[in-house]
């Protein structure tokens, strides 16, 4: 369905960029974005991709919201400790913007639903917070030729890398295998409030720009985000 006289005064400041323009828009209303996670790294993501336009927005998450994540997790208050985050999310993100499918999956992804959940999606974002997802998200999005965008974080740092099917390397060609319990957990190590914000906007700007067909992702390059010392790093990988 073409762009309404609504969303172009909506999205007017992507009009006037001549790399995104109503034929850039259009492919961002389109796209249907996966965000694995609705935790520190997909609160962000989410909020940008649903003002950035883009036409359907999934999350998955089963977690209910607690006091300790209001530290950092941006789409929840107070007021919503005890509910399904994913309730409390679509809820925020078509407050921000109606115009948008949002898709509420409180499920935990697993062998036997991940591939269920993904192939109705063209992009996926990984902000999980364990290894297993992290790997089982991975290899679906290998399996299907779904486009990832991977981030982590930890206390200070945090790091991404995007997957395009045929194109570059994935997660698992960047760490074969990785034991659950190897690098500890935020609750474990603790993180910085700000870093998952970080990190998540850089997340749907790979996001917005595979979706509007624009710009170079991070195929086949690791940044690394230093807070302390606020400096980025970019590592080739193989």
């Amino acid at each position: 369905m073409a762009l309404c006289a609504n969303e172009r005064a909506r999205y007017r400041r992507h009009l006037s960029l001549p790399e995104i323009g109503p034929a850039g828009q259009q492919r961002l209303k389109d796209n249907r974005v996966l965000v694995v996670g609705a935790g520190g790294l997909g609160c962000p993501a989410a909020l940008y991709l649903a003002a950035a336009g883009i036409g359907t927005l999934g999350l998955v998450d089963f977690d209910r919201v607690e006091l300790s994540n209001l530290q950092r997790q941006v789409l929840f208050g107070t007021e919503d400790l005890g509910r399904l985050k994913v309730e409390v999310a679509r809820e925020r993100l078509l407050a921000l913007n109606p115009q948008i499918e949002v898709r509420a999956h409180a499920l935990t992804l697993r062998a036997d639903n991940v591939c269920e959940v993904v192939e109705d999606y063209d992009i996926v974002l990984d902000g999980s917070d364990r290894l297993s997802t992290r790997y089982l998200v991975n290899d679906a999005c290998v399996l299907l030729g779904r486009a990832l965008v991977m981030a982590a974080i930890h206390r200070f740092e945090g790091q991404a890398m995007t997957y395009l099917p045929g194109l570059g390397p994935c997660y698992r060609c960047l760490f074969p295998q990785v034991e659950e319990g190897a690098v500890a957990s935020c609750a474990e190590a603790g993180v910085l409030g700000v870093l998952p914000g970080v990190l998540g906007t850089i997340q749907a700007n790979e996001a917005i720009k595979i979706a509007a067909g624009i710009g170079a992702p991070l195929i086949g390059r690791l940044l690394s985000y230093d807070a302390l010392a606020l400096s980025f790093t970019e590592l080739p990988v193989s």
